[in-house]
């Protein structure tokens, strides 16, 4: 399946149906008087959470999507059903932004949840709704409302609670592939990943997420590379695991390179706990590791991890490190109430 994280949408909700004019009309009732119904309210847009999705690769191929109009008030004062809504189904994560991709709408982050979009018009009066005792027999109704229509931006940012960041080749889907059940490309070339990828790490009884991007290089943050848009799915991480390849021609060099990036980028990824390995140690002869691990220090000012995925070393020591962090993070986040079941979705949004 291809990974999309992205995608633009037009949605527009129902109007709503008119109110009828109608007369009662029977045998041996002369003035039977109006009777005409309301029109029905027209369908929603409604943005749902669901799990099993992991992209918006459903969104490439339909891009407009119309809920249904509601039906027309008819006689005998028979009310017009309601029109259908329309259900966008997304995955967990998932931003929704008006046309100009900066101004948020909606953030779902949880599965269940539901937001409604746009909501659809109002109904008519039909004329039995005029009567009165100086109109008696009114000759008119209300149109529906008018159909709500936007333009708007999906934009996924994918939930996890750590994030492997650093330089093209430095070992982070190794790195995923050795902790996870993930099966990212893995090649002796930069940039084999080319969308983020996930995965679940099981240590010491316990489970969080993983996520690996696309590596960063100087000028990512003017677009050079693959620039620095995949960062957003390591904003929601709690811990990032930065790896610096031990076999490049200066390790302090290479870490300091993807620090500028990342606060270039800006978003408070900066401010994330960070912690540093050196990674591909295995291939380094004892003076140079020692050498590559001083130099990372310097520049960090933290003490890093010696860390090989292929031969295992350093692996256990950093799922550890990360595992603390995060457990630290939960449990500096306040508790969340349980939503009660008779809260209706949530809306508050108007074009």
């Amino acid at each position: 399946m291809k990974f999309l994280d992205q995608a633009k949408v037009y949605v527009k909700a129902g109007a709503g149906g008119a109110g009828a004019v109608s007369f009662y009309r029977a045998k041996f009732i002369e003035f039977g008087g109006p009777d005409g119904g309301d029109g029905g309210r027209g369908g929603d847009v409604v943005i749902e959470c669901v799990d099993g999705l992991n992209t918006l690769i459903d969104y490439r191929y339909q891009q407009h999507f119309k809920a249904k109009t509601g039906m027309h008030g008819m006689g005998r004062n028979r009310s017009g059903p309601k029109g259908a809504d329309v259900v966008l189904k997304v995955p967990a994560g998932t931003q929704i932004f008006e046309e100009d991709g900066e101004t948020l709408i909606a953030d779902i982050t949880k599965v269940g949840e539901r937001f409604v979009l746009l909501e659809g018009g109002n109904g008519g009066f039909g004329n039995a709704h005029f009567k009165s005792s100086t109109n008696q027999a009114p000759r008119y109704a209300n149109p529906g409302q008018p159909a709500k229509e936007a333009t708007i931006i999906l934009r996924l940012k994918l939930i996890a609670d750590a994030g492997l960041i650093g330089m093209p080749n430095a070992g982070k889907s190794t790195f995923l592939a050795a902790t996870t059940a993930a099966k990212p490309k893995i090649a002796d070339y930069p940039f084999t990943t080319l969308h983020p990828g996930l995965g679940v790490v099981r240590v010491l009884g316990r489970e969080f997420v993983l996520a690996d991007i696309p590596g960063l290089i100087e000028g990512a943050h003017d677009g050079v590379g693959l620039g620095d848009r995949f960062l957003g799915h390591v904003e929601r991480c709690r811990v990032l695991l930065h790896l610096v390849d031990g076999t490049s021609e200066h390790a302090g060099k290479a870490y300091k390179l993807v620090r500028e990036e990342i606060e270039a980028y800006g978003h408070g990824l900066a401010e994330k706990p960070e912690i540093v390995a050196l990674s591909k140690v295995e291939a380094l002869d004892p003076d140079t590791r020692k050498e590559q691990l001083a130099r990372l220090k310097r520049a960090s000012k933290k003490k890093p991890i010696a860390l090989s995925a292929i031969a295992g070393e350093g692996v256990e020591e950093a799922l550890k490190a990360l595992l603390q962090v995060i457990d630290a993070a939960r449990a500096a986040e306040p508790k969340q109430e349980e939503p009660d079941d008779d809260v209706p979705m949530e809306t508050g949004w108007r074009p």
